[in-house]
């Protein structure tokens, strides 16, 4: 019997702050990874699952961008980008629509020089500039690394990309699905709880607080209410500074209620349910850097 359907797995990879994420979220149709103008957003390997009964299956794998690490926390998300590389069927190199390469992105050339993975050049932002500009966009990386293609598209306005869908299909394998038909990601409700948090203060913060927070949920449960079901989630914003605690909270509790009521709302619509969130605050100093702490925040390596 012949095999019709195909199934892999693809990477998405770049400099933080392209679009991946949203990207992610626009080709699955939900919202799965925490998306946020500021860099770092994405600390894990997030993997979502795209399903089509007559082509296959894609299973996508969200890396953290690929920057130069300040501290164990860095190091954890450059490798992790890094690692996946070479165990994909398919790289997906999301950039800017700028026509000169710089050195971040010239550190990527030389991290894809070393793989044989076919990667799909994705040009993200496209309804920032003028169609003109994007053929010398096209060239300069033409130029730089030999593309198996190359996709112009904008993630936030879905233009463009069901062709990258199709052009995906195209270099997986055939094989049997991954993961059952109705599967979204293979992320525990708890870490998507948990970073819906983190992407709520992410937005409501200073630049320098954001980096240095992590969220951890302490308790998780649903219950049955006068209403329908409730569910009962008690987190904990970690931070490393007695100052940034302060800013947390926030006058009154202000801002902790404002971080609260964003990601309850979110977390509603995850969990088709009311939630009844409890959030609070605690300091521990340069956690970053320590592999306890980083292993007991849920950044730790995959075996």
């Amino acid at each position: 019997m012949e095999q019709t359907l195909k199934s892999g797995f693809v990477t998405l990879i770049g400099r933080p702050n392209v679009g991946k994420s949203t990207l992610m979220n626009h080709l699955i149709g939900q919202k799965i990874a925490i998306t946020s103008k500021k860099p770092q957003t994405t600390r894990n390997r997030i993997r979502t699952v795209y399903t089509d009964e007559a082509k296959g299956q894609i299973v996508f794998v969200d890396t953290p961008g690929i920057h130069k690490a300040k501290n164990k926390l860095g190091e954890f998300m450059v490798h992790e980008a890094e690692h996946t590389l070479s165990e994909v069927d398919v790289v997906l190199w999301l950039i800017e629509p700028q026509p000169s390469i710089g050195a971040g992105d010239r550190h990527i050339i030389e991290r894809l020089a070393q793989v044989h993975t076919p990667v799909i050049l994705v040009i993200n932002k496209i309804d920032t500039i003028k169609k003109e500009e994007i053929l010398a966009v096209i060239d300069a990386y033409r130029q730089a690394y030999a593309f198996a293609e190359i996709v112009p598209l904008s993630a936030l306005r879905g233009q463009n990309t069901q062709v990258l869908t199709d052009l995906i299909f195209q270099y997986l394998p055939y094989g049997p699905m991954y993961y059952e038909e109705d599967t979204v990601t293979d992320q525990p409700q708890r870490q998507i709880a948990a970073e819906l948090i983190r992407e709520k203060a992410l937005h409501a913060l200073d630049e320098e607080i954001p980096h240095g927070i992590a969220v951890t949920i302490e308790r998780m449960k649903r219950r049955r209410g006068r209403e329908g079901a409730v569910t009962d989630v008690d987190a904990t914003i970690i931070c490393e500074k007695a100052s940034h605690k302060g800013m947390i909270i926030g006058k009154g509790g202000s801002m902790l209620k404002k971080i609260g009521t964003n990601a309850r709302f979110e977390m509603e619509r995850l969990l088709e349910c009311r939630v009844n969130l409890k959030l609070w605050v605690k300091v521990k100093k340069d956690w970053r850097d320590s592999d306890y702490l980083l292993k007991n925040f849920g950044y730790q390596e995959e075996r």
